[in-house]
């Protein structure tokens, strides 16, 4: 380890995340990789190309651009190596198909995210694995669920939409003990708030689509797996040959420098939000990880560093005939507010969530579920345009 990695591995997170990645001595001095675009890499002679022994071998097994991600990242997590997939969703299937076989059960949070349960509902059933959903307050609980044959635990905290917590070392040391391989969609914390590897996780998953970009126009996922289950994750996704874009590895590159101080204001916005609509006679519950009313606050409290934008807020309705009407109607007069898919950029976002799919956690029945991604503008306008759906909600 030189200087220069011995002073980022102890500096303040800020500091680390805008110099982690590439060292510019590397580049002529240029503060930014170069995007290096590739297929075809050249060998000097039959030897080289026979026994690929030259770090660079072919497009789809990185570049100098790609690398700096990966580094960064393996930096963030603590991880030993890293992959980069180009949306978030093939950063789960890509482990997925990487440790289960069929015939195998694997264990997914009922908590998941929707288009997780949709691949495993749908390909990993049709190639014979054995799918199998557990509540998200289920804890060391969880190994009477272990089969001889389960190999795998997804995990999830917060969960989608609904936010429930988990406790990722009492699953972890269970699933080790069966000799399950342990792996966790950490998008909502990013490794600035929560590193699973820490806590027993053996493949840390992030849709860098959200924080890392930032600016809701790149997409990308990466996967970082512990030196233990790094070689067959790499084997796994060389073989599928899915990789990230160079242009979108720079763009994520550059969205991490910024991402430790976007992440404190959506982290102090959203929870202001989530207190004021606490005290709101239009809110039934609200559903954020850090507010000490929340059933699982103890476990955001234990185990995270923070909390970033997004969370969801349960809009009381008196009837469930109303509650599509009341939703619809909130969303609608929303002006700041944009009604749009994803998270984690700039501006704040409003979904009506629908939570028919799960089989464990359902929906709540005082109203409808509204997810807010708080983004970066001032606090008294998000409330006002908050304010505005309130006051259409109530007149349906």
């Amino acid at each position: 380890m030189n200087d220069r990695d011995n002073l980022l591995q102890n500096a303040g997170i800020n500091t680390r995340l805008t110099h982690i990645g590439n060292d510019p001595s590397d580049y002529f001095g240029f503060v930014n990789p170069p995007v290096v675009h590739a297929s075809t890499v050249l060998f000097p002679n039959a030897r080289t190309m026979e026994t690929r022994s030259q770090k660079y071998t072919y497009g789809t097994r990185g570049t100098p651009t790609t690398d700096a991600l990966c580094d960064a990242i393996n930096a963030l997590e603590g991880s030993a190596g890293t992959i980069l997939v180009p949306t978030g969703l093939a950063a789960v299937t890509v482990p997925l198909l990487a440790f289960l076989s069929s015939g195998d059960h694997v264990l997914i949070v009922d908590s998941v995210y929707t288009p997780t349960r949709h691949f495993c509902d749908t390909m990993l059933t049709r190639l014979g694995v054995d799918v199998e959903y557990y509540d998200p307050a289920i804890g060391a609980g969880i190994e009477q669920l272990f089969k001889p044959n389960t190999k795998l635990v997804h995990t999830e905290a917060p969960g989608s939409n609904t936010f429930e917590m988990q406790d990722i070392p009492a699953i972890a040391a269970i699933a080790h003990k069966h000799g399950a391989v342990v792996a966790m969609d950490n998008t909502w914390a990013t490794p600035v708030y929560f590193r699973p590897l820490d806590f027993g996780v053996d493949i840390s998953i992030h849709a860098a689509t959200k924080y890392p970009s930032g600016h809701s126009d790149i997409l990308m996922g990466t996967v970082s797996a512990n030196a233990r289950h790094w070689e067959q994750l790499k084997e796994a996704n060389i073989t599928l040959g899915i990789c990230g874009a160079p242009d979108d590895a720079y763009q994520i590159l550059r969205g991490l420098r910024t991402m430790g101080v976007r992440l404190e204001r959506h982290y102090e916005s959203a929870l202001t939000i989530a207190k004021w609509l606490e005290g709101r006679e239009e809110v039934a519950s609200v559903l954020h990880p850090a507010l000490p009313s929340f059933p699982s606050h103890e476990l955001w409290k234990r185990d995270f560093k923070g909390a970033s934008g997004i969370f969801s807020f349960v809009l009381a309705a008196e009837a469930p005939e109303k509650f599509k009407a009341k939703a619809h109607a909130f969303l609608d007069a929303l002006q700041v507010f944009g009604l749009g898919y994803s998270w984690g950029g700039f501006e704040s976002l409003a979904v009506h969530v629908n939570l028919n799919d799960r089989r464990i956690r359902k929906a709540p029945q005082e109203g409808p579920v509204i997810r807010l991604q708080i983004g970066l503008e001032d606090v008294v306008d998000i409330k006002a345009d908050i304010e505005r759906g309130f006051a259409a909600a109530n007149a349906v």
